[in-house]
């Protein structure tokens, strides 16, 4: 077993716990634990990354028990991508809040790392039951990172949240109890053969079970008509959360891709392909919602938040599509609208910090170094549009391709383009009204370089990701070919021993 496999778990579960009981330091100090952590965590991303790429599939046995009886962590192509882009923009997330973001409360940065544990081990999981136990981790984290700062405002948006969350969190149980009756397994690599070989009476059971998780996991990425609680919650956070929270809307699409494709898109029995047409339907009145609601705003924060919606559609077509091609569109886009939305909200920060208007998009005062921030602007509205150059236009595009041999295919390319262009005239005005018009507010203090320089890093991946776009497009392809095939990460955690032999190979 290749023990860098726990890295991503160990290291933020010890710098939450060292900062929760270490809790009369210094601030410097906490921030000092966070930023090393983090920055390991970037190294270690990189490092497995650099091994899935070469197309092992890791797997490591916790308490040595092998599978299906024990916990067992799984880290292929897909798994290896989600940590990295969750490490980046946390790295991003975490140097914003050290600008000043982190006074505001106690406890932040332990909540922090402890986000960071939740995310990571739900993208490392290979086990249906521990996938809903570190969404909880990330869930209870989130809670109290979303009520950092205090106010009325966020306390209500954060009782929103709790509510809607604890709701999914108990259908989330009741479908993985309804699929466990079914086949007797929660392990990802074994439910897939197990659903394929049920009996008649027992599908309709686990059928039940899996449009319970569609429902979960569509109330998770913020899919309509379940993304009502995004907009607000997401607008009322510090700009650092904000950024953070951007990928908990891909921990849903994460858990549908590896979920609903790899265990129910498993063989051809009746639970194959169940939810396709589910997913089409949401994803369009996804992409709609999300840009009436972006047109409408009156708020940047909040047109930011919207704009998370519009990725959420975005990405749903490319999954409901269910090839290769177009699962591969899909990761890249990930990447870069988690990348990019991160650096958005913390680009409207820096815009509203030198207002006295604050975010609402009114014209008014334009704020300090207007300038450089009408640049940073522009390179995440063009990125967030899918304009050339950059990024978006590359994953739109690869999406798009892909749904031509879809029935769908009118319906698709009409949304995606509208939305498009509805963004594209939304945006363009809104950087007028903000940084263009009226006069520079007299006495301001301009923006630190300390804090510009994470939204310009988190914005700058997006011409990144074009200049090595043939290696990344390249992974993509390869992670989706991963993912719809399935029979290597089957075998890969079926087959994995105990690392002791005198282990036994089952429990009973």
């Amino acid at each position: 077993m290749n023990h860098l496999l726990i890295l991503p778990l160990l290291i933020p579960f010890a710098a939450g716990v060292g900062l929760l009981l270490a809790g009369r330091l210094s601030l410097r100090a906490q921030r000092w634990i966070g930023g090393v952590a983090t920055a390991a965590l970037i190294l270690v991303a990189i490092r497995l990354l650099g091994i899935a790429a070469q197309g092992e599939i890791s797997v490591y046995l916790i308490g040595d028990w092998p599978a299906p009886f024990g916990i067992v962590l799984v880290l292929d192509r897909l798994a290896a991508l989600m940590l990295l882009t969750s490490a980046l923009l946390a790295g991003g997330a975490l140097a914003y809040a050290i600008g000043g973001a982190d006074r505001a409360g106690q406890g932040f940065h332990a909540l922090f790392q402890f986000q960071l544990l939740g995310l990571n081990g739900a993208f490392l999981t290979g086990d249906l039951f521990y996938l809903f136990v570190f969404f909880e981790i990330l869930l209870l984290a989130s809670y109290s990172l979303l009520l950092h700062g205090g106010g009325a405002e966020r306390t209500r948006s954060a009782l929103h949240y709790v509510v809607l969350n604890l709701v999914g969190s108990s259908l989330f149980l009741i479908g993985v109890g309804l699929i466990y009756s079914a086949t007797g397994t929660l392990n990802l690599a074994d439910l897939g053969g197990a659903l394929a070989r049920l009996d008649e009476d027992a599908r309709p059971i686990a059928a039940a079970g899996g449009m319970i998780l569609v429902a979960v996991f569509g109330l998770k990425a913020a899919a309509l008509p379940l993304h009502f609680w995004l907009p607000h919650a997401y607008s009322a956070a510090t700009a650092a959360v904000a950024a953070l929270f951007a990928i908990m809307t891909k921990v849903g699409i994460y858990a549908m891709v590896r979920v609903l494709g790899m265990v129910f898109g498993h063989g051809e029995g009746m639970l194959a392909d169940l939810f396709a047409p589910w997913l089409l339907g949401a994803a369009i009145l996804t992409l709609a919602g999300g840009t009436f609601g972006a047109v409408a705003s009156s708020d940047l924060r909040e047109m930011v938040a919207y704009l998370v919606i519009v990725s959420v559609g975005t990405l749903l077509v490319g999954l409901a599509l269910g090839t290769g091609e177009a699962l591969s569109g899909t990761l890249y886009y990930l990447v870069h609208s988690t990348l990019v939305t991160g650096g958005m909200f913390l680009v409207a920060d820096l815009i509203a910090r030198g207002r006295r208007q604050g975010a609402a998009i009114v014209v008014g005062e334009r704020p300090p170094r207007a300038g450089l921030l009408a640049l940073l602007f522009l390179i995440g509205g063009v990125a967030l549009v899918g304009m050339p150059p950059l990024s978006g236009l590359v994953g739109k595009v690869m999406i798009l391709l892909a749904a031509q041999e879809s029935p769908w295919m009118p319906w698709l390319w009409a949304a995606i383009l509208t939305s498009s262009l509805f963004v594209l005239v939304r945006l363009s005005r809104t950087g007028i009204t903000l940084l263009w018009s009226g006069e520079p507010r007299p006495g301001a203090s301009p923006a630190a370089s300390a804090l510009i320089a994470p939204a310009a890093l988190l914005l700058a991946m997006s011409p990144l990701m074009v200049a090595f776009g043939g290696w990344l497009t390249g992974y993509t392809e390869a992670a989706a070919a991963q993912v719809i095939d399935g029979r290597g990460y089957i075998e890969a955690v079926l087959n994995q021993r105990p690392a002791s032999p005198l282990r036994p190979t089952s429990p009973l």
